[in-house]
């Protein structure tokens, strides 16, 4: 049997990439990168099965980055993703691979934002165009954007954009990319449209199939059987009290019930937040930054949020209902347990769940049923952060240490006060300790970030 190296040293890669995955901490490659990585480095199609957790995003990054020509001013490389969640969170990750670069610029395009800063952006150029296939087909249409020069085309979590009716765009897209050029798919699962899709785009790909990132062994799965709907949201509630988890995510099928049971644990006093198709994207964006910045302590969500998003250190995980399709429950539950960290997932089941219960017995075995708790500590789950907005961002050259710099001058917040700091384009968060955040708005706003005022307020 063939040994597959597993160190990045071991990789035909620049130093200076080498270099940083070593400075990142990753000095041994997932099982999709020692896979996938060797012949992405040699210019070969890849057609790889990974799900979300596994490391892709590294094994087509370093591809991308190792053949990049900095010295050409081009758009080598484009990367498309179903989402602007995940987009931005690729785009992301490929910034921090590509920091002992030089002049690197790698620019994101996605629908939900104004175009107007994207059209400056494309004016100005970029090596590297990640984006959602219905921002970046606008502007191939009008013309401000020029494929010729792509090198490499990724599509990450190709199965997703198809469910998302992306098929006609992303064929358009391939009428303007050059035919010699290396495809890079990825999907979760091999549904007939990828396969179709695959054979249209991609060359004699190498096949990479791994097995799930998340190990199910790490996660602790019950069920509990629900006589009717009224009881769901009791469960829910009863059971938040129970585990009174740190982060924890409530998956619904629906989008009303999405928002029902977010309004419910919000009556109930919990810092709750909402997450569905029916929100603008300013709402989108500042619930995900409020989970992510530890100010809001339950996520409740469609499926939308089990592929994508950069969620981590995840404690809990509740199904409001069985997710209509194994592969969508093994994605839900595979955001808690991650990196070798214990996990628990939740499943409530009602009496027209015996097919999906027998698919899910099918995949794990014998599952494990419980007893609903009845609870004497009903205090609510609150979080111990407020989530600060500012003004500013990456346009304004601000940096995480400008922001925690502004905020711990002098004696009234310490550094043990600050949280998580997230710079975008052009907004900036902080979490910040919930008593001293009016206090910590006030006093970005009344600064200054690199010389210059910006406006601050608690979200």
């Amino acid at each position: 049997m063939t040994t597959i190296a597993t160190d990045f040293a071991s990789l035909p890669l620049n130093p200076s990439l080498i270099a940083t995955m070593a400075d990142l901490g990753f000095a041994q490659m997932t099982p999709i990168q020692a896979r996938s990585l060797p012949a992405i480095l040699q210019g070969r199609d890849v057609l790889a099965q990974a799900k979300t957790g596994s490391g892709k995003t590294c094994a087509f990054g370093l591809g991308i980055l190792q053949q990049l020509d900095v010295s050409r001013f081009r758009v080598q490389s484009l990367v498309l993703c179903p989402t602007r969640e995940l987009a931005d969170q690729v785009a992301s990750e490929l910034r921090k691979f590509a920091r002992g670069i030089h002049n690197i610029k790698i620019l994101t395009l996605c629908g939900g934002t104004p175009i107007g800063p994207q059209i400056g952006s494309l004016e100005h150029g970029a090596h590297i165009i990640v984006g959602t296939p219905g921002r970046v087909l606008e502007h191939l249409q009008q013309r401000r954007l020029n494929l010729e020069e792509v090198k490499q085309w990724v599509l990450d979590e190709a199965d997703r954009m198809l469910e998302m009716g992306f098929t006609e765009a992303l064929d358009q897209i391939r009428s303007y990319l050059p035919k010699r050029r290396q495809n890079l798919l990825f999907s979760a699962t091999f549904p007939e449209a990828i396969v179709a899709l695959a054979k249209q785009t991609l060359q004699q790909p190498l096949e990479v199939k791994v097995e799930d990132a998340t190990d199910d062994h790490q996660i602790q799965q019950r069920f509990y059987r629900i006589a009717n709907m009224a009881e769901r949201k009791l469960a829910v509630y009863q059971l938040l009290l129970q585990h009174r988890p740190q982060s924890a995510v409530v998956f619904c099928n629906t989008k009303q019930e999405t928002q029902d049971v977010a309004d419910f644990l919000l009556g109930k006093g919990f810092d709750a937040v909402a997450l569905h198709g029916d929100l603008d994207q300013r709402q989108r964006d500042q619930a995900l930054v409020a989970f992510a910045l530890k100010s809001a302590v339950v996520l409740v969500a469609t499926d939308v949020a089990a592929r994508g998003l950069d969620i981590d250190a995840l404690d809990l995980v509740i199904n409001y209902q069985l997710a209509f399709e194994q592969e969508a429950h093994v994605h839900r539950i595979g955001r808690t347990g991650r990196a070798g960290a214990k996990g628990m997932a939740l499943s409530l089941v009602a009496a027209n769940d015996g097919m999906r219960l027998a698919l899910l017995e099918d995949r794990y075995g014998e599952l494990t049923f419980a007893e609903l708790p009845q609870v004497s500590n009903t205090t609510p789950l609150t979080a111990t952060m407020s989530c600060v907005r500012i003004e500013g961002g990456k346009k304004h050259k601000l940096r995480p240490g400008d922001i925690l710099g502004a905020l711990t001058a002098g004696n009234d917040i310490s550094g043990n006060d600050v949280g998580k700091i997230q710079v975008h384009d052009i907004w900036s968060y902080v979490a910040v300790t919930r008593n001293l955040a009016k206090a910590a708005a006030a006093k970005l706003s009344k600064g200054k970030l690199k010389g210059k005022s910006f406006r601050a307020w608690v979200l």
